[in-house]
């Protein structure tokens, strides 16, 4: 079975947040996008957070983010599991086949190991970046790539991302956003939303701004 077949046309699924500079502006796309059953019917999840910053928990500020999500999702009873992909052992997809799109990866290590079983396994799964020349972080996108290894089994999942950026133009975030917007419609994802930290450079920007609050709020919430 080839690429083209798994190409599904999905929406955004029930709620999309889109959170720049230091205001908030909600886009609901249900007309319950704020109930708790629109999302995990009442259920409790497996949730996935994969953090790409190569900085230290204490330093980086799309970690922080995570960490806020995770306590969010965790005051609910959700399962939490998280990879770092900046500094586990991953290799970037070759374009070899040898998977046939259903595994197993030719590279024997932590992404086919460690994070694929569980995003196998997960309900929801959360993509963590801070903004690199206007696109998420090499370190997601090697973990991105090697979702082709799965990539029907991968289909059909809730998801959520979660970056941040120094630049405050409201143009910043417009092609990670597109990005997300189009893997979401390929892998037939059910997004739950997006925190798009503007104006967050450093740590102590994005801990006295307003999204770490929401990020909270969108894991409390599921």
């Amino acid at each position: 079975m080839n690429r083209r077949e798994f190409i599904k046309i999905g929406g955004l699924g029930a709620m999309s947040l889109f959170l720049s500079g230091c205001g908030l502006s909600a886009v609901a796309e249900t007309k319950n996008a704020s109930a708790e059953s629109s999302i995990s019917e009442g259920k409790l999840m497996k949730i996935v957070v994969i953090n790409s910053s190569p900085h230290s928990e204490r330093q980086s500020t799309s970690r922080y983010l995570a960490q806020k999500f995770i306590e969010g999702a965790q005051s609910k009873g959700h399962e939490i599991f998280t990879f770092d992909a900046a500094n586990e052992d991953t290799h970037p997809c070759r374009g070899c086949d040898s998977c046939g799109m259903d595994g197993p990866c030719i590279f024997n290590d932590a992404i086919e190991n460690k994070l694929m079983p569980k995003m196998l396994d997960a309900d929801l799964l959360v993509l963590v970046t801070p903004l690199y020349y206007f696109g998420m972080s090499a370190q997601l996108k090697t973990i991105v790539d090697r979702f082709y290894s799965r990539t029907g089994r991968l289909n059909g999942k809730k998801s959520l991302i979660l970056a941040t950026a120094w630049n405050t133009a409201d143009w910043t975030m417009a092609a990670l956003i597109n990005h997300y917007e189009t893997l979401v419609r390929y892998m037939n994802w059910q997004s739950v939303g997006m925190v798009m930290a503007t104006g967050c450079g450093y740590r102590s920007a994005v801990e006295s701004s307003n999204f770490g609050e929401q990020a909270y709020n969108i894991g409390a919430n599921l």
